[in-house]
């Protein structure tokens, strides 16, 4: 098992789940108009609510 330090994750792939999530919000629901901004910063803080700090997580789904 390994650690990841999930704030980290989350800061390294910032741009992309910001992407991420406009794109799934856009999809399901075309008719909400939203901040991505908004929408990912309120992601982030219910991402530290739910996760540890440091979450374990399986060897193969990291790599060095």
């Amino acid at each position: 098992m390994a650690s990841i330090h999930v704030e980290s994750v989350l800061s390294e792939l910032d741009s992309d789940l910001k992407r991420a999530l406009e794109a799934t919000i856009k999809k399901e629901f075309p008719e909400a108009e939203f901040n991505r901004n908004a929408l990912y910063r309120a992601f982030v803080k219910q991402a530290r609510k739910k996760c540890s700090t440091w979450e374990q997580v399986s060897d193969g789904s990291v790599r060095k």
